[in-house]
């Protein structure tokens, strides 16, 4: 049997995505083997994440500054904005080097069997940020019941505003996430984009 401190090391790895018993005792070991400089600056960087990173004022995205550096980008086309889930889905859209606009992250999609309602995303302040600047907003929520439920009732309450509201079309299977994709898939969605 393990000591007290290792079993708990071991379960709070566990604790982390896609990460089972084996894996985390495999973690746990490999903590025990480094030295001690550098479980000092892994343990820095856990605690500066938690302390130091926020979600950007205007967009919703994680940030060490109040505005994120996507969002300070005056090349970037600020008529166009790409609503995410979270975001883990920009990186995955900007590895495309296809979309130029922004980005607005939601932080969540709606789930009334999680009980996360509209109002438990970033909804409202996208609502907001959508004025007479704004030509398009695109929903790039992944294909899923969740995902397309967010999608609809964002459209719904764009439906007020001037802007064209799309939908990333082919290339993403049903069910799938964004993050997942690849970017040929992610190229052809963007580009096959509808309106809803």
């Amino acid at each position: 049997m393990y000591p007290k401190i290792l079993i708990q090391l071991i379960e709070e790895l566990r604790k982390l995505p896609g990460v089972g018993a084996k894996t985390a005792e495999r973690y746990a070991f490999e903590i025990i083997h480094r030295d001690h400089q550098d479980i000092e600056a892994f343990a820095k960087v856990l605690l500066d994440v938690k302390t130091k990173l926020k979600t950007c004022v205007v967009c919703g995205n994680i940030t060490e500054e109040p505005v994120c550096g996507i969002c300070k980008d005056k090349s970037r086309d600020q008529s166009v904005i790409c609503v995410v889930s979270h975001p883990k889905d920009i990186i995955a859209m900007e590895k495309t080097r296809e979309f130029h606009g922004v980005y607005h992250v939601l932080n969540g999609v709606i789930s009334t069997f999680k009980g996360i309602l509209p109002e438990d995303i970033n909804v409202e302040s996208l609502i907001q940020r959508v004025d007479g600047s704004v030509n398009e907003v695109i929903i790039a929520t992944d294909p899923t019941i969740e995902g397309e439920t967010t999608a609809l009732y964002i459209a719904k309450k764009l439906q007020i505003k001037e802007a064209n509201v799309t939908r990333l079309a082919s290339g993403l299977p049903i069910g799938g996430h964004l993050d997942y994709a690849d970017e040929m898939t992610l190229i052809k969605a963007m580009e096959g984009r509808k309106k809803i």
